[in-house]
């Protein structure tokens, strides 16, 4: 974590924040996540104890927190924590049941790790409810119009990212992250490194093995750089840019007001995979999920559908013809 994040943080946040990342080995973005969202709560104990006023809040310093001010902090007070993170600085349900999911983790280090606290108020803090939505994808059809229409000055490079996206539902940071090395035409694989480096191998299809091919020989034969998709000075291609290319290619292809993202099409390709009979389990390895009730959402699409199909029968409602 950067130094200037450090330099902000009593000891104790970070001692956990240094705990995250070294000990669960989470990763940067990650670790800067529970930074600010515990930063906010630092900031919340200074005007609960009327140290600081809200309308300094972005300017609060936390390096001065008490751990007492923590340690005393009650079930209750967390609630009206929460009522405070919705009425006066209009976090969404999502945003407020992330940052309780910080807090429990942090009471539970201070307690269980750090040996801090006695106790811990926050084990039996309950998350705000989430509705889970179903995301958003490419049909077995939008993905083969945005394929067909793929058209730029890097028309091989911007076709197999498509390709690679929509076939193995790959992250964005795995896609540019890959170096040549991690490409096995022999095996037909791709290795990848997930959240926080986890490694995992994909397969690839005809299809991919013929873009990958048709990209490095052609694309960027005779380049010392070790990534697999380079920019336009042949060095490797950042994240903001490949989103940038996907935009440009959905716009191209028609299909610019889906709402669809890099990691839209990454749903796309888990979609088409279960619909086309791939076991859940399986597909939880093939995405590099930790947990099956996250791959699980895509069993929730098809039954969405399963539904929609009953609906639509013209015999599906009788009894309103009578």
């Amino acid at each position: 974590m950067k130094e200037e994040y450090l330099d902000d943080c009593p000891y104790y946040l970070s001692d956990f924040l240094t705990y995250l990342k070294v000990v669960k080995d989470r990763g940067e973005r990650t670790v800067e996540a529970y930074y600010i969202d515990l930063r906010t709560f630092l900031r919340y104990l200074h005007i609960k104890h009327k140290a600081a006023k809200n309308d300094d809040f972005s300017s609060i310093s936390i390096a001065d927190t008490p751990l007492e001010w923590v340690e005393s902090f009650s079930l209750n007070d967390a609630y009206v924590y929460l009522g405070y993170l919705s009425q006066q600085r209009s976090n969404s349900v999502n945003t407020r049941a992330r940052k309780c999911s910080a807090l429990k983790q942090f009471y539970s280090y201070l307690q269980k790790k750090a040996a801090l606290i006695k106790n811990d108020p926050m084990r039996d803090l309950e998350l705000p409810r989430i509705k889970q939505a179903l995301p958003k994808y490419l049909t077995v059809d939008q993905s083969i119009q945005l394929l067909k229409n793929v058209d730029s000055k890097h028309k091989q490079r911007d076709y197999c990212m498509l390709v690679l996206f929509l076939t193995c539902g790959m992250r964005l940071s795995e896609l540019v992250g890959l170096d040549l090395k991690d490409y096995s035409k022999e095996n037909r694989t791709l290795r990848l490194f997930g959240k926080g480096r986890k490694e995992r191998i994909v397969y690839l299809n005809d299809t991919c093995i013929s873009a990958l091919d048709d990209y490095i020989n052609n694309y960027r034969p005779n380049v010392e750089e070790s990534a697999i998709f380079l920019s336009a000075n042949k060095t490797r291609i950042n994240k903001r840019r490949v989103q940038q290319i996907v935009e440009e290619q959905l716009k191209q292809a028609g299909l610019a007001n889906l709402g669809i993202t890099t990691h839209k099409l990454r749903h796309s390709a888990a979609t088409m995979m279960y619909k086309n009979g791939v076991d859940t389990l399986v597909l939880k390895e093939v995405l590099g999920h930790k947990s099956i009730s996250t791959t699980e959402i895509y069993t929730h699409i098809s039954n969405t559908e399963l539904q929609k199909a009953a609906e639509a029968s013209p015999l599906g409602d009788l009894d309103n013809k009578k």
